[in-house]
């Protein structure tokens, strides 16, 4: 070949080469040495070799003479020019050549040659000694490094982990270029490489912890090679950083040198995390509120979890062991326990999900109902069978609905007694209990069905004298009397007219016969005659009367409701003329109730502008004529129609419960004007005023004297004989009692108009009485009439009571009273009543006192 005759031509030229250093050829040393070695001469023999040469080098060429046929042509020439170089004293140390050579059928094989001068033979030829390491084993190491390398960082690359490195000695950390990545770094430069200043990049709340964990990962504590933290992304929001790492080096000391290991961003796993965390919580918060327990079941080894309700509800001690076919079957109840099992295994057939009730029996002995879903799916990691669910304990539920069962059957048992019932209670809804007679609901609803038309007309009947008889006599006569009216009324009306008792003693007719109209005052005299008549109740013999308002329509189109309103207005005209009486509503009545609530909101406008003032009527001495009081009479000062005394207003004031209102602005007004009086020096020793029945049942009466400051013998109150006669209570007497303990003395006004007895004036103990006018007026016609009120003297003067008479209108009224002994004297033969403004001139003049003369 080219290559070799070239070789050759070579190798011969070295023949003649000389070299400075001969040394003989020890070719037996060659076979210690650890590596293949061969002795070559200058041109390329093989003199000496030993085994490990022939075996690793030669087997292409056993037996090979020269150097040329082992090694690649293509290497030949470098070997050459290392031989020429050693022969020309070119180069003093070993040469090292990578070569190739030739092992077929292996190919080419690389070899690291180490070529040195090494001796001379007797004939003077240098010998070289070649030493070769076989290069193919560590390229193919490098090379499997190199791609392990590459799989490696290809590795750290997909799995998006950054590599750092710490040396613990000069407190330096490195990083890849991944580690930068995650923290939004772009450049090395960026980052600090000192461990304190890493540590401060940190948030706050895991510094400490992370600091404690590094310690500990740098101590080659295993606990401590996974470690969480915080840290500050370049854009400013926190990142969660799981960091692994692990101590490599340990100085002489066995201190760690050296740790490395890798960051990972897990931001949105440790998100996750939390949100699974949350959802697990709420999970077990859900099933822990339900008191639902939760169950696993493998049917190919038998493993079955529990969780700890699911102990809870069999009474099972926890962390019992419970396989298939143990606990949880033994605790079926005989009765179900076929029936569970079958189906159990159906669905497991199936792979359907379904639902199941049953009972256990605990171990204690007691019952317990169980309400099961469950859904049995295949392990696709195993390929077996299983089946997860829920079980909670139903038991209170069975309990209750066993009870509205219970409750059920006992209801539809007694379905006949809660309807009789149902009636019953309907009835006693709609009708009196008393009288058996319909009630105000029913009325509503038969005015209701009534509507705007049809022929209609209603009576409605208040009972005369049925308080005192019920107030005298008993609640037993006084229901007596009601079942009574019930049956007169139900006598005096035709069959198909309906009668209703409303209230205490009020009761309506309404007659719905096309003709009832015209016979309506007929049958309101009848029912009032009826009723007229005495009846014996409990040996009591009882009477009683009716008033009764009667109102009717004819097509007129007018609610029934408003003309139940109409027959109302009727009975109050009634009982205001008279009462035992009827009236028949008309458009007069609706023109007074429309006046009177125009008279009401005039006064109520009065009361706000202070309209009320007081008017003075003086009282005389009857034997000195001197003054010795004056009443206090209310006065309406109208802006339209002047000074108006109490007939134009009072009923009206009553009704809208203002006269103690009106009483009260009077009394601040005397005091006031009795005031001025003093500073005047007009000799008027005192004043009364009215006080109202109303006013006198007020609690705070006394209180609120107490605060106007009234001087004690200088005001008295004047009381109605009806007032305190009919309304003597408690609350009345402390008021009365306490009033006299200001200084407040008490008058009787309009004696003899009522029923006054010797007790009762004995009980009151007031200071004066006041005879009504009434009794006053026949004096100087009537010697009987004097002989009364001479009586009415006496007895005030037995029982100390200052005595004036009303209605003193002649000089002979003066001088009567005075012959009888009466005190005081009040008319208008003295003084009629007058402003505040008139009282100076009036008493200035001194004009009474010549009334006594004819």
């Amino acid at each position: 070949m080219e290559a070799g005759l070239h070789t050759t031509t070579i190798f011969a030229a070295l023949e003649n080469t000389s070299s400075e250093s001969r040394m003989p050829a020890q070719a037996d040393d060659l076979a210690c040495l650890p590596f293949a070695a061969a002795l070559l001469a200058s041109d390329g023999n093989i003199v000496a070799s030993n085994a490990l040469f022939r075996q690793e080098w030669c087997a292409a060429a056993p037996g090979a003479a020269n150097i040329a046929e082992i090694v690649a042509d293509e290497d030949l020439s470098l070997f050459a020019a290392a031989i020429v170089a050693f022969m020309r004293n070119e180069a003093s140390g070993p040469a090292t050549l990578e070569l190739r050579f030739s092992t077929a059928p292996a190919g080419l094989r690389k070899g690291l040659a180490a070529l040195v001068p090494h001796a001379e033979t007797g004939v003077g030829r240098p010998l070289f000694l070649l030493q070769i390491a076989a290069l193919d084993v560590q390229s193919a190491r490098e090379e499997a490094l190199a791609a392990l390398e590459e799989r490696w960082r290809n590795a750290l690359t997909a799995s998006k982990l950054g590599v750092w490195d710490h040396d613990l000695r000069s407190n330096v950390f490195n990083f890849s270029d991944l580690w930068l990545q995650i923290r939004g770094v772009t450049s090395p430069d960026e980052v600090i490489h000192n461990h304190s200043s890493w540590i401060e990049q940190i948030h706050p709340d895991d510094r400490e912890a992370t600091r404690h964990a590094v310690e500990r990962q740098n101590r080659g504590d295993p606990d401590y090679s996974v470690v969480r933290y915080r840290v500050r992304h370049k854009d400013g929001h926190w990142i969660w950083i799981e960091c692994r790492g692990m101590c490599v080096e340990w100085d002489e000391n066995g201190n760690p040198a050296r740790t490395t290991g890798t960051d990972a961003d897990v931001t949105s796993r440790k998100d996750w995390e939390d949100n699974m965390t949350a959802m697990s919580q709420r999970l077990h918060l859900a099933l822990e509120v339900s008191r639902i327990g939760v169950f696993e079941a493998n049917f190919a080894n038998g493993e079955t979890t529990w969780d700890d309700r699911m102990y809870s509800i069999y009474g099972v001690p926890p962390g019992t062991e419970i396989r298939v076919g143990t606990v949880w079957e033994s605790m079926l109840h005989p009765q179900d326990r076929e029936r569970v099992f079958r189906k159990v295994n159906q669905h497991l057939d199936s792979l359907l999900p379904f639902f199941d009730e049953f009972r256990i029996v605990r171990k204690d002995g007691s019952i317990g109902h169980i309400r099961s879903r469950a859904l049995p799916f295949v392990d696709p990691v195993t390929g077996r069978g299983k089946i997860i669910g829920a079980n909670w304990d139903v038991s209170e539920d069975v309990e209750m609905q066993k009870q509205l069962r219970q409750a059920r059957d006992l209801a539809e048992a007694r379905n006949a007694e809660l309807e009789a019932a149902r009636a019953s209670i309907e009835y006693n809804a709609l009708h009196d209990h008393l009288t058996g007679l319909p009630n105000r609901r029913y009325l509503d609803r038969i005015l209701d069905d009534a509507g705007e038309n049809g022929d209609l007309s209603i009576l409605h009947i208040d009972l005369d004298r049925f308080k005192q008889i019920n107030d005298t006599q008993g609640h037993s006569v006084g229901d007596a009397m009601l079942r009574h009216v019930a049956g007169v009324l139900a006598r005096c009306v035709d069959t198909d007219d309906f009668i209703a008792r409303i209230g205490g003693d009020e009761f309506v007719v309404i007659a719905q016969t096309a003709n009832r109209h015209r016979n309506l005052v007929s049958l309101a005299s009848r029912i009032i005659d009826e009723l007229r008549k005495p009846v014996t109740v409990d040996g009591h013999t009882c009477r009683i009367g009716a008033s009764i308002g009667i109102a009717s329509r004819r097509e007129t189109g007018q609610d029934a409701h408003a003309l139940l309103q109409n027959a109302d207005i009727a009975l109050y005209h009634a009982k205001n003329r008279g009462r035992n009486r009827y009236e028949v509503f008309s458009s007069c009545m609706q023109e007074e109730i429309v006046n009177a609530k125009k008279l009401s909101d005039e006064i109520l406008r009065a009361l706000d502008h202070n309209e009320f003032v007081p008017y003075y009527q003086f009282q005389f001495d009857a034997r000195t004529l001197d003054i010795c009081g004056a009443e206090t009479l209310a006065r309406w000062q109208h802006p339209e129609h002047g000074i108006l005394t109490p007939d134009r207003f009072l009923s009206i004031a009553e009704d809208l419960d203002a006269v103690s209102t009106i009483d009260a602005r009077i009394l601040e007004r005397a005091l006031a004007d009795f005031r001025d009086w003093e500073r005047a020096g007009l000799g008027i020793p005192k004043v009364s005023v009215n006080v109202s029945a109303r006013r006198l049942h007020d609690p705070a009466l006394h209180h609120t004297v107490r605060q106007l400051g009234i001087k004690p013998a200088t005001v008295a109150f004047e009381l109605l004989e009806s007032v305190f006669l009919d309304n003597f209570d408690t609350v009345v007497a402390d008021n009365l009692r306490n009033l006299k303990e200001l200084g407040i003395d008490i008058e009787i006004d309009d004696f003899g108009s009522g029923h006054a007895s010797i007790v009762s004036l004995v009980k009151l103990s007031p200071a004066t009485l006041k005879i009504d006018r009434e009794l006053i007026m026949p004096l100087q016609d009537s010697p009987e009439q004097r002989r009364l009120v001479g009586s009415i003297i006496d007895i005030g003067r037995s029982l100390n009571i200052r005595v004036v008479a009303e209605g003193v209108e002649t000089a002979r009224h003066i001088r009567i009273l005075r012959d009888l002994g009466c005190d005081a004297l009040q008319g208008y033969a003295l003084a009629r009543p007058m402003p505040a403004t008139a009282i100076a001139g009036f008493i200035g003049s001194a004009r009474w006192r010549t009334a006594d003369r004819d």
